[in-house]
């Protein structure tokens, strides 16, 4: 189906299991399909026109890249259960302003405790892959060193969570979940499941524990399997529905129909060049070819990517 909600993934992606949260949130049904850990990753970048990061959302032949951009295109489709904490009517908009929070500060934390205390089983080409990503060396034995700092900085950060979970509330935001709530989790469960001994920075706190249990159970929603040529095919024989939309409060005159390269700010920026189609403060979206699949629409969030002249 031309609609189906398809997530390029792999099992332990930590930004997937934040995305796979918010699936659960919203109850919604999905197709997964595991891509590689380490480049090469053909049947994505195919999509993706270049962008190597997971998770990767594709609904027919319209591409969403970034986990915030994911979240966003899927309150916007499936508005019945509105995410609390996110833009449409009645929501506070702070969910992802608090996702810029775990994904770069709390995240690099939990990255040097996970490969710190996990390094010796780390393989190389793991590590050279990360390092081609990051533009700097991967050094596990500097991880390892700082995983006593890295856990006092996780200690402080969770101890925010807790302070907001500490009237009793269910939730971050309240008595529902919403995108704080997945963002701050998937830290949690991605120390937890590569690292154990980890884990034990969050058993000392009073109310995280059961509030990390409350989200653990929302679980994923329905999902089944889809190979990569089976969504390789879907996006072959669909149609983008994305409309050209110019954004009257641009500030560098983008423009429909101008040639663009976009990149990620941080980590990854492998630049993707298209023409645009729409923009917005929250994102832009360009419109690509690829001989295996035709036409698609690429699209990324604002806020942490560098939109250039093409």
């Amino acid at each position: 189906m031309s609609d189906e909600i398809i997530l390029h993934q792999y099992e332990l992606s930590p930004f997937s299991e934040k995305v796979r949260v918010v699936m659960g949130i919203k109850g919604l049904s999905w197709r997964a399909v595991e891509q590689p850990i380490i480049m090469p990753k053909p049947d994505l970048v195919c999509l993706t026109g270049g962008y190597r990061k997971i998770p990767v959302l594709q609904i027919g032949a319209d591409i969403y890249c970034d986990s915030q951009m994911i979240i966003r295109e899927l309150d916007r489709r499936f508005p019945e259960t509105p995410l609390p904490d996110g833009d449409l009517p009645g929501g506070t908009g702070l969910g992802y302003p608090l996702g810029f929070w775990t994904d770069r500060e709390v995240f690099q934390a939990a990255v040097a405790i996970v490969f710190g205390g996990v390094g010796d089983q780390v393989d190389d080409s793991f590590k050279k892959d990360r390092e081609a990503m990051m533009g700097r060396p991967f050094d596990t034995d500097q991880m390892k060193q700082a995983v006593p700092l890295m856990i006092e900085q996780m200690r402080a950060h969770m101890s925010m969570v807790e302070t907001q979970l500490s009237d009793g509330r269910l939730f971050i935001g309240g008595d529902k979940p919403g995108i704080a709530d997945a963002s701050a989790y998937y830290n949690i469960w991605f120390i937890r499941m590569t690292n154990p001994a980890g884990g034990a920075v969050f058993d000392s706190f009073t109310h995280l524990p059961a509030w990390e249990a409350r989200v653990k159970d929302i679980g994923w929603g329905t999902h089944a399997k889809m190979t990569p040529d089976e969504a390789i095919a879907v996006a072959k024989a669909g149609t983008s529905k994305t409309k050209e939309q110019a954004d009257p409060g641009e500030p560098n005159g983008l423009k429909p129909g101008m040639a663009v390269q976009v990149m990620a700010d941080d980590y990854g920026r492998d630049p993707i060049a298209g023409t645009l189609v729409m923009s917005s403060a929250t994102e832009i979206a360009i419109r690509r070819q690829d001989e295996r699949l035709g036409e698609v629409v690429v699209h990324f969030p604002r806020a942490g990517f560098w939109v250039l002249p093409g």
